[in-house]
């Protein structure tokens, strides 16, 4: 079939870029109804440069909202329950300084904390099954070359090779990464800073190697050497590994040496991809247009260590994605659309910072020369060692707060004491209460209060879905689409009004 008639002329919303963050603004739109094109010029997904390993706790919660969390898990080739550790050597086979257990909410299982514990998964799988889910809403071979605005819409031009077509969309959400059309598009640029220090990504595979090393399962293998600091971890449970060595310009980079050195020893190496990288701290200084959205890379990016910046874009998609919908069904005015920015633009500044504070001690300020002498000597710095990576660390891996505590208080569409995500339980036996929400609004606590016909009442009025979780005894809280209790208490007159941005 020729690509062309592929094309549809109009839609209600154009997704620019294809990566994990446009997906999952499809697949939040999907959700609600609404239909989309991603444009994505990647036919197809590449394991050779996995990205993100990590999916955050917060992440799972919301793949299972799109009853996408199990899918992911089974396929994912570090089972949750492999290991939830960090640990820190002198080589991948050598002598072992400390660990840190309960690393990015990995240990979550079963708990009332989170509807899903976090997972360790290579981005392109992620992809992959978002891919799968999106359909035929995914046109790939195409990429977004220009848009104009005006107030009716976005006329969006498309490119493939030498042919061009415009697509008209109501709206547009820009998940085109860090050199992104969208964002020049609308006029907003970063703002931050970038590491002086290089990094070098080494996807790699090793026959054996994981029967050799004496350390047993872990997420993540800290090499504190001197003479080459670094971190590895295992893609799968054959023989394929990644690896960051710390300090190296690609122009100096000698791959398998590299490699060796963490590992400690002249193993045999096969090495499959390379990625030169520098850490950067950039924030949009706008997220939006009137019609124009920014996500993802596209709007934000942070250093890699605490695995935040793929979560951050999926809490994006949500929070745009249920907007969008909002208004596109009729059920909320225009003027929602601008809290996106006010609510997400705090959270991913927030973000960069956690981010950079982790980056502050890596692998090469906490190496020792004296851990790689005799064992005399090993063992007399071991406990000093051992301590700074716990007091600095320690934040890297235990971050829940920011994961799982982050607020939209003092929005304009949350009322006082309100915000946060809604606190988490079990109900029975794999019954999460977040199952039990809607798709739209929700409202959860004992519905014989008075107030809960005053709300159901304006819900109706306004065209509002909503669901009502009974809870005998508790408290009336209404709960948005993305899981964020919007008000709670007090007079609920007016309440799904103010939720829904009406007088903005």
């Amino acid at each position: 079939m020729d690509l062309v008639r592929q094309v549809p002329d109009s839609v209600p919303v154009l997704i620019a870029g294809g990566g994990p963050v446009g997906l999952a603004t499809a697949v939040e739109l999907a959700h609600h109804g609404v239909r989309c094109l991603v444009v994505e010029p990647r036919e197809t997904v590449s394991w050779l440069r996995p990205r993100a390993k990590t999916t955050s706790a917060r992440s799972m919660e919301l793949l299972r909202r799109w009853g996408l969390a199990e899918t992911v898990r089974s396929r994912a080739p570090l089972a949750v329950s492999w290991s939830d550790e960090a640990v820190f050597v002198t080589g991948l086979l050598g002598r072992e300084i400390t660990r840190i257990g309960g690393c990015f909410g990995l240990d979550l299982v079963g708990s009332d904390l989170a509807a899903e514990p976090g997972q360790q998964v290579p981005q392109p799988l992620v992809e992959e099954v978002l891919r799968e889910a999106v359909g035929d809403a995914l046109l790939t071979g195409w990429q977004v070359a220009g848009l104009q605005e005006d107030a009716g819409g976005v006329t969006v031009r498309i490119t493939s090779g030498d042919q061009e077509r415009e697509v008209r969309a109501q709206y547009v959400v820009g998940c085109d990464g860090p050199r992104s059309v969208t964002r020049a598009a609308i006029g907003s640029r970063y703002e931050g800073r970038q590491d002086a220090r290089p990094n070098f990504n080494i996807v790699f595979r090793a026959p054996g190697l994981a029967e050799r090393m004496p350390h047993g399962p872990a997420v993540h293998y800290w090499v504190l050497n001197p003479a080459q600091p670094g971190m590895l971890g295992r893609l799968d449970l054959k023989d394929t590994w990644w690896c960051i060595a710390q300090g190296v310009r690609a122009e100096d980079a000698d791959p398998v040496r590299l490699v060796r050195n963490l590992a400690g020893e002249d193993i045999e190496v096969e090495v499959l991809a390379t990625d030169p990288w520098t850490a950067r701290m950039l924030l949009a200084d706008r997220y939006a247009s009137d019609r124009v959205f920014l996500a993802g890379d596209a709007a934000h990016q942070n250093p890699p260590y605490g695995g935040h910046g793929f979560n951050t874009g999926i809490g994006d998609a949500v929070n745009i994605g249920w907007k969008l919908a909002a208004v596109l069904l009729g059920w909320a005015p225009a003027g929602l659309l601008g809290t996106y920015e006010s609510e997400r633009r705090p959270i991913a500044a927030d973000t960069i910072e956690a981010a950079a504070s982790n980056m502050a001690t890596l692998a090469p300020e906490l190496a020792d020369p004296a851990l790689m002498g005799g064992e005399e000597e090993f063992e007399k710095v071991r406990p000093a060692v051992a301590e700074a990576v716990l007091r600095t660390k320690d934040s890297e891996f235990h971050s829940l707060d920011l994961v799982l505590g982050y607020t939209y208080a003092g929005s304009s569409i949350v009322s006082s004491g309100a915000g946060e995500r809604l606190p988490h339980r079990w109900l029975a036996p794999g019954e999460s209460l977040y199952d039990r929400l809607g798709p739209g609004f929700s409202l959860v606590g004992d519905q014989r209060s008075p107030g809960a016909a005053v709300v159901v009442a304006e819900a109706q009025e306004l065209g509002v879905p909503l669901r009502v979780v009974d809870l005998p005894g508790e408290p009336l809280a209404l709960v948005r689409p993305d899981q964020h209790v919007a008000w709670r208490g007090g007079d609920p007159s007016g309440a799904m009004r103010m939720a829904l941005g009406h007088g903005r």
